[in-house]
């Protein structure tokens, strides 16, 4: 896929996230962006807290690799590393399968506040200026640490689209539990 196609369809896609956050979270009562569908679950908000310490991560990372790298002479289709391809394939929402996520990336029994819609909402701002600055970089040279292991780099493009797969499964899991919470509680007797 060809560089501008590719960076349109995250912009796409960031946008409507923010969306989504706007529309579905920020309307909710702190009660229900903390209820919890059992003890092991994560809440709305420790969903949009996972998806913050991963921006607080990788949108720095990200502006200085775009900023470092030069503009490719001729446009190059986006390509992907073996790192990449599985980095992207285990964030994938339509990877249905559980991940244990880093203890530092864990928010479970974190007390979160509305603040964290909030600063998501900062981290989109900040991710679409990302997303069009890119425009002007090569998205195929490797730049980006991966958190758990930093000594692996992904490429620019497969980072970026990391990070809008990884929100895309997280925001998914914010909407199931917001679903779980409106139910009925059926009392057994």
């Amino acid at each position: 896929m060809d560089t501008a196609t590719f960076l349109s369809q995250l912009q796409q896609q960031a946008q409507a996230q923010k969306g989504i956050i706007q529309s579905e979270f920020l309307p909710l009562d702190s009660a229900t962006l903390n209820f919890k569908p059992h003890a092991t679950g994560w809440s709305v908000l420790e969903c949009l807290e996972h998806l913050n310490r991963y921006s607080r991560f990788y949108l720095p990372h990200l502006e200085r690799a775009i900023n470092a790298t030069a503009t490719p002479l001729s446009p190059q289709p986006v390509r992907y590393s073996w790192i990449g391809k599985k980095s992207l394939d285990l964030v994938n929402p339509a990877n249905a399968k559980k991940h244990k996520t880093l203890k530092h990336m864990n928010p479970h029994n974190s007390k979160l506040t509305t603040q964290v819609l909030t600063e998501f909402l900062q981290h989109q701002e900040k991710l679409l200026r990302v997303l069009a600055s890119a425009a002007k970089a090569d998205l195929n040279q490797k730049a980006i640490p991966v958190e758990f292991f930093k000594l692996l780099k992904m490429r620019l493009g497969e980072a970026l689209e990391f990070l809008i797969l990884h929100q895309q499964r997280h925001i998914q899991q914010a909407q199931r539990v917001q679903a779980q919470s409106l139910q009925p509680i059926s009392l057994v007797v």
